[in-house]
Parts: C-alpha cells; structure tokens; sequence
C-alpha cells in the first residue's frame, strides 16, 4: 500500500491531467498564431491606403478600402487575363500529371520484380534531384517548345510526376488485389479494370495530390519567368510585373490585394478536394 500510495502523491502525478487538457489548446494557439498573424499581416494591409501600408504592420487600418483595393487591382492589375493564362497552364498540368502519375503507380505497386524496383527509384528521384534549369530551357528550344504553354505543362508534368507517383504507389499496394482479380476473370482488359476498379479508390490520394500540385504550379514564378516568360501570363508572372512596375512601385496596399485574388481559386480547390479526402478516408474506413 505504500508504494502505489507514494506513486499516486509523487511529484507530478496531479499536474499530468492537466498538461494533457491544456495541449490541445497549446497546439490550436500556436496554429493561429503561425496562421493567423501572416494572414492578419496580408488582409490588413490590403485593406489600408497607401500612406498607411507604407511600411506594412499588424496595425489594423484606420479606415478599411479593401473592397476598393481589389476593384482596382482587378481593373489596373489585368487580373482576368492573367487568371486565364493560369488556368491555361495548371489545368492541363495537375490533369496530366494525374492521370499519368496514377497508371504509372498502379503499373508499379502490382508488379513485383527488380526492375519495377529500379524503375520506381527512377520514377520518384524527381523528389529530391532538382531539375536543371538552364538544360530545360536549351530543349525545350530545340523541340521549338520554348515560350509556349505547351512547353510549360510538360515542365510542370516532369517536374510534379515523381511527386505523385510515390504517393499513390504507396496508397495502390493498401488496396486489395483481389478486386481487380475479380474483373479480369470476368473477361476486363486492363484499361477497363484500371478506370473502373482502381481509379475510383484512389480519389482520396488524388484529392491529396491535386492539392500539392496546384499549391505548387499556380504559386510557381520560378520555372515559368524562365521558360513563358512575357509570353503568356500567369498570375505569379503579372504579380511580379505589377510589383516591379513605377505605378505600384511601394503601394503594398495594392500587393496584398492581387495576393488575395491569386490566393482565392487555391481556397476553393482546397475546400473541395478537402472534403473528398474525408468522405474517401471514411468510406475506405467502413470497407
């Protein structure tokens, strides 16, 4: 009795309940704190004037011009044109990058041998060996892809596959194989099985994918400034030639504006696939 009793009185044993009850709220104050002061930063200085985003703070405006901000930045800043350039590129990117990605994965998770091991070790070096950017630039202007929305989505595609084929290889071997097993017996080709067998369980690592790949491609400045341009416009290109431009040279009011438009359609497509990740998750739960 007077070992457990000196355990039960010890010295910490009453503060561990609560630790354990203030953790959770430890972690969603440091969430908001790393969320919510950048994205506070970003709206209260689009919503400022230009004296007062001179020098950009957490100081909330003295009087709010966002709704104004952004009208002038959708008219002056040639938004919709740079949104159509946008999608123009990352549509047929993620969309590529996906469907490729995902045959390529089921290829390599059923399909058990050394050379399918060398080749999924090619396939995903994509992750941590950087593509050249000067080499690209010099093919794609030997392919006469240079400056093109073409040559764009096949650097996009090059560049994000690996990234997707290690996430659904890995999701294609937690799937039975007894499914697809089933309809090659009742006479499915491959392609057959593929779209109406594998595909539909792989929605919720897709969904994870589209995300990562379109935070990625509409966000990138990088690759494009090289490879498009001034010959299309994007949303991050037009950003970065508002930004430098003498008329919002300094006016980060009107920055942090084009940043909020930029960032809008990256809400909603996460809003939309988020919720799919959850009914995938929950259905391939229930199975």
């Amino acid at each position: 009795m007077t070992a457990p009793s000196a355990r039960r009185n010890g010295p910490g044993f009453s503060d561990r309940p609560a630790w354990t009850r203030l953790q959770p709220v430890l972690a969603v104050l440091l969430g908001l704190t790393v969320i919510g002061i950048p994205l506070w930063l970003v709206v209260a200085t689009a919503g400022k004037s230009r004296g007062e985003a001179l020098t950009p703070n957490l100081a909330p405006p003295t009087d709010w011009q966002l709704l104004d901000n952004l009208r002038q930045v959708w008219t002056d800043g040639h938004v919709p044109a740079a949104f159509l350039g946008s999608l123009l590129v990352v549509v047929p990117a993620v969309a590529g990058v996906l469907v490729i990605g995902s045959m390529a994965a089921w290829v390599l998770a059923r399909r058990a041998s050394r050379l399918t091991a060398v080749l999924y070790a090619l396939a995903i070096s994509g992750i941590v060996l950087p593509p050249a950017v000067v080499t690209v630039v010099l093919l794609l202007r030997q392919l006469g892809l240079a400056g093109s929305a073409i040559g764009m989505i096949g650097v996009y595609m090059g560049i994000y596959l690996s990234t997707v084929i290690f996430f659904v290889t890995g999701f294609v071997r937690t799937v039975p194989a007894s499914l697809e097993e089933a309809a090659q017996i009742d006479g499915a080709s491959p392609t057959r099985v593929f779209v109406r067998i594998v595909l539909p369980t792989l929605r919720p690592v897709l969904a994870t994918a589209t995300i990562l790949v379109c935070l990625y491609v509409w966000n990138d400045v990088f690759y494009a400034f090289f490879v498009i341009g001034g010959r299309l416009d994007t949303l991050p290109l037009n950003l970065f030639r508002v930004a430098s431009a003498g008329l919002y040279l300094n006016n980060w009011h009107l920055i942090f504006a084009y940043v909020i438009l930029m960032s809008l359609p990256l809400v909603v497509v996460l809003a939309v696939a988020q919720r799919k990740i959850i009914s995938g998750i929950t259905s391939g739960a229930v199975k």
